[in-house]
């Protein structure tokens, strides 16, 4: 359409992206974040674990978000936010507040989903993103949450498309998401879905379409993107995480795709901490299988006993590798409450003879004058595996 403002002041909001200018390394990360998401998706951890690791990426993910934007609450402030167990004063409410809107927004799409409803990406959708991340927040005067901005934005030195383009340039975003000239049957469906979701984001952040929590908004335009299409819930936070550790550089390549013209350095950028999170994620989940697979082998190890005196070594057992360190034997009878109340009224050579028969058992091995869970010895049943110099 001719007579747009935004084509002389915004030319780089094009809607186009150049995929055959990508380096070869791009496309390696593209193809190992989908196999890893395939991954991630389809291995199974016991329920205790799976909570934990949904809690904590959701926690680190809503506080990336807001700190990127300015929000000071710590990372053990807002793992208390997500679990409920925290109460901030007054004076933090409002970053309380932040932060509780991403966690509620995120739940939100992940409820959606599993009751097998998804939301295709439209202005409306984009509106009410935006506006539960501004909910019951103090507000400055004429900014409403969903309510695109009638005036012009200014953040740090860069300036928000012109207002009066916003409403057409959201529905132009949404148009080309949906049935731009995307090589999905080349890519994939999630490998399609992956580009898109970040080339939304930095849109949505050029664009800047809202009078305040664009950032958020855009961020959480990715995590529905991702999720929608199959990526694991835990990994859809990676990205914001990513953008969060590596402030100065996420800035400096908004700027530069806008120089540019071509988001394809962004992507870029953003697959590698993509991709590194997710490598993380998988070394996070192959520890919480082992530790699965570790209870089973002791449990075996004691099968078929039901001796007061195989029940407390078993424990022990367990309880050695749910610390990860060398224990002085001194330690072992205070080390958990069940082992202080197995060990209540024993003398330190029951200690002494446990210790032995765990060491016996290969359950357990000597570091130095400490012992330590022998958890490990189950990776000498992995397939061999040359290590390359």
């Amino acid at each position: 359409m001719q007579g747009r403002q935004y084509r002389e002041t915004h030319p780089w909001i094009a809607f186009s992206v150049d995929l055959r200018l990508a380096p070869f390394n791009l496309w390696m990360l593209l193809g190992e974040a989908c196999s890893k998401c395939e991954h991630i998706a389809g291995v199974p951890i016991d329920p205790a674990s799976a909570d934990e690791l949904n809690l904590f990426y959701l926690a680190k993910g809503a506080r990336a978000t807001t700190a990127i934007e300015g929000n000071t609450l710590s990372e053990e402030e807002v793992s208390g936010l997500v679990s409920g167990t925290l109460e901030l004063p007054p004076s933090k409410a409002y970053l309380g507040r932040e932060v509780n809107n991403i966690i509620e927004a995120c739940n939100s799409v992940l409820a959606d989903l599993t009751q097998g409803r998804t939301h295709r990406l439209t202005p409306d959708r984009i509106r009410v993103l935006n506006s539960k991340v501004l909910q019951g927040l103090e507000l400055e005067e004429g900014v409403r949450g969903g309510l695109v901005r009638s005036h012009a934005v200014v953040v740090g030195r860069y300036r928000g498309a012109p207002a009066q383009d916003c409403e057409y340039l959201i529905g132009r975003l949404c148009d080309w998401l949906d049935e731009g000239d995307w090589p999905a049957e080349r890519l994939g469906t999630m490998a399609t879905a992956i580009v898109k979701a970040i080339v939304g984001h930095l849109y949505i952040a050029w664009i800047h379409p809202f009078g305040d929590g664009n950032g958020r908004t855009a961020r959480l335009v990715e995590f529905q993107m991702l999720v929608e299409a199959g990526a694991p819930s835990p990994a859809a936070h990676l990205l914001s995480n990513h953008y969060n550790e590596t402030r100065s550089e996420y800035y400096r390549q908004l700027d530069r795709a806008r120089q540019t013209g071509n988001p394809v350095e962004f992507v870029g950028y953003a697959l590698q901490g993509f991709v590194d999170g997710l490598r993380t994620q998988t070394r996070l989940i192959r520890e919480f299988q082992l530790g699965s697979a570790w209870e089973n082998h002791v449990n075996v190890a004691f099968a078929g006993s039901n001796s007061a005196a195989d029940s407390r070594k078993r424990h022990l057992a367990l309880d050695l590798s749910s610390v990860g360190r060398p224990v002085a034997p001194h330690e072992l009878r205070t080390l958990t409450t069940r082992l202080a109340a197995a060990y209540a009224g024993k003398t330190p050579k029951t200690v002494t003879r446990d210790i032995n028969a765990l060491l016996t058992m290969g359950l357990a091995q000597r570091n130095g004058k400490r012992i330590v869970s022998n958890q490990r010895a189950l990776l000498a049943f992995l397939p061999i595996k040359a290590t390359p110099e």
